[in-house]
C-alpha cells in the first residue's frame, strides 16, 4: 500500500524507482534459481543413457516430458485461471519447493528411464507455476521499461537452464546426482526468494474465475499475432536448447581439436545457453526503443539464419565453432522476452497471467515435437544439418510479428514504437 499512495510525491515516485528495481534483481535472482531445474536431467543424460541403456529417442524424453508436464500444467493454470486469482508471488514459491522436491526425489531414488520420465513431467508441472507467475510479479512493477524488465527475468530464467551443464563441467561428470541435487538446492533457494518480493503498484488485484476469459484471449487479433510469432521461435528455441550438447559433442569427435574434450563442450554448452541471458537483456532495451516487433524479427531472421548455417561449421576448428554458436546462443533467445512484454500490454488487464500462461503453454506444447524431430533427423541427415529444418518456426514467426506491425493494435506496443 506504501508504494501506491508514495508515487503521488517526488519522494515516494524515487522510492518506487529504488524498490522496483531492488523487485527486479531479487526476482531475476529466484527466477534463474528456480529454472537450474529444467535441464537438470538432460545435461547429466550422456551418463543417464549409458546407465540405463537409453536410445537417442528416449534421452530426448528426459527434456519432453518437461516439456509435456509444462503444458499440461499451464493449460490446467490457464483454465482456471490460477496466476490470477492466486497471488502470484505464491504460486511461484509453492512450484519451485515442489520442483526441487521431485528433483532430489530422482537423484536419490530413481535407477531407471521409466519413473525417471514421470518425475520430469511432474517437475514440468512445477515449472508451469514459475515462469508465467514470475513474468506478472515483473509487469507489476514496471510499466515503463517493461521490455527491459521481463527481459532482465527471461535473461535470468536462461542462464538458469544453463547452470546445470556448467555444474556438470565443473564437478559433475560421471556424477549425475551431484548436478540434480544442486539443481534442487538452487530453486528452493529461488522459491524462498521470491516471497521477499511484494505485488507491485500496476499489478491487476485478483480477478475472479471467469471460464470465458481464454477463448476472448484467443480472439484477440494482436494477441494471437504476438502468440504467433512466440510459437515461431519456441519452434527452434528448445529443440536447439535440448540438442546443442549432442551436436558439440559430434562436431568435437570430428574436428581433431585437441581442446575439443568432454568438458570443454560442457563449457561451451553452458555458454551457448547462457550468452541469451545477455541478448534478452540487449533486446528489451532494443525493444522499448525501437518497437517490439521490430527487434524480435531481427532475432529470428538471424537465429533461423544459423539453423541453416549449423551444418556448414559442423566439424570445424573451435575458433570457428565457438564463436557461431555463441552468436547463435545470443540471437535465440533474446527475442522471447518480447513476445510476453507484447501480451502484457495486448491482453486484458486482469487476466494478463492467464494470457501469459496460455501462450507459453501453447508454445512449450510445439517444442515436445521439435524436440522430438531432431533424433529422427540425426537418423536421417547427421548432426551436420539436423538443425535446418528448425529454421521454418522463426520464418513464421517473423511474418506474423511484420504483420502485427501494419495493425492499430502495435500503437500499443513499447510505448507506441509497434
Amino acid at each position: 500500500m506504501t508504494d501506491h499512495v508514495a508515487a503521488d510525491t517526488g519522494l515516494g515516485e524515487r522510492f518506487a524507482v529504488t524498490t522496483k528495481w531492488r523487485a527486479l534483481f531479487v526476482l531475476s535472482i529466484a527466477e534463474l534459481f528456480a529454472m537450474a531445474l529444467w535441464f537438470s536431467a538432460s545435461a547429466v543424460a550422456p551418463e543417464l543413457a549409458v546407465a540405463w541403456n537409453l536410445t537417442p529417442a528416449q534421452t530426448g524424453f528426459l527434456t519432453s516430458a518437461v516439456q509435456i508436464g509444462f503444458v499440461v500444467g499451464a493449460l490446467l493454470s490457464a483454465v482456471l485461471t490460477l496466476s490470477d486469482t492466486i497471488p502470484p508471488r505464491y504460486l511461484f514459491a509453492g512450484s519451485a519447493l515442489a520442483g526441487a522436491a521431485i528433483t532430489a526425489l530422482l537423484a536419490s531414488v530413481v535407477e531407471s528411464a521409466l519413473p525417471a520420465v514421470f518425475l520430469r513431467f511432474l517437475t514440468g508441472v512445477a515449472l508451469a507455476g514459475v515462469y508465467p507467475p514470475g513474468m506478472k510479479v515483473m509487469a507489476g512493477w514496471f510499466e515503463r521499461g517493461r521490455g527491459l524488465a521481463i527481459g532482465a527475468l527471461i535473461g535470468a530464467l536462461t542462464v538458469g537452464s544453463a547452470l546445470p551443464h556448467l555444474i556438470r563441467g565443473v564437478g559433475g561428470i560421471g556424477r549425475p546426482d551431484v548436478v540434480l541435487f544442486v539443481a534442487a538446492g538452487l530453486a528452493a533457494l529461488g522459491g524462498v526468494l521470491v516471497l521477499l518480493v511484494r505485488p507491485g503498484p500496476h499489478q491487476a488485484p485478483a480477478a475472479p474465475f471467469d471460464p470465458r476469459a481464454v477463448r476472448r484471449i484467443l480472439s484477440d487479433r494482436g494477441t494471437l499475432l504476438a502468440n504467433l510469432g512466440y510459437f515461431g521461435h519456441m519452434w527452434e528455441l528448445y529443440a536447439v536448447w535440448t540438442w546443442i550438447p549432442a551436436f558439440l559433442a559430434a562436431s568435437f569427435a570430428v574436428t581433431g581439436d585437441p581442446l575439443a574434450t568432454p568438458q570443454v563442450a560442457a563449457f561451451v554448452a553452458f555458454a551457448t545457453i547462457a550468452v541469451g541471458g545477455l541478448g534478452a537483456l540487449v533486446a528489451g532495451v532494443g525493444a522499448d526503443r525501437l518497437g517490439r516487433t521490430t527487434v524480435t524479427s531481427a532475432s529470428m531472421i538471424t537465429s533461423g539464419a544459423a539453423s541453416l548455417l549449423a551444418g556448414v561449421v559442423f566439424g570445424a576448428p573451435l575458433v570457428v565453432l565457438v564463436p557461431f554458436v555463441l552468436v547463435w546462443g545470443f540471437t535465440i533467445v533474446a527475442d522471447s522476452a518480447q513476445f510476453s512484454a507484447a501480451v502484457t500490454e495486448l491482453a486484458e488487464g486482469s487476466y494478463v497471467g492467464s494470457a501469459l500462461t496460455l501462450q507459453t503453454a501453447l508454445g512449450f506444447l510445439l517444442t515436445i515435437v521439435s524436440i522430438q524431430l531432431v533424433p529422427r533427423l540425426v537418423e536421417l541427415v547427421g548432426w551436420q544439418w539436423a538443425f535446418a529444418p528448425l529454421a521454418v518456426g522463426p520464418a513464421l514467426g517473423t511474418l506474423a510479428m511484420l504483420r502485427l506491425r501494419t495493425l492499430p493494435e502495435a500503437r500499443r506496443l513499447a510505448g507506441g514504437r509497434g
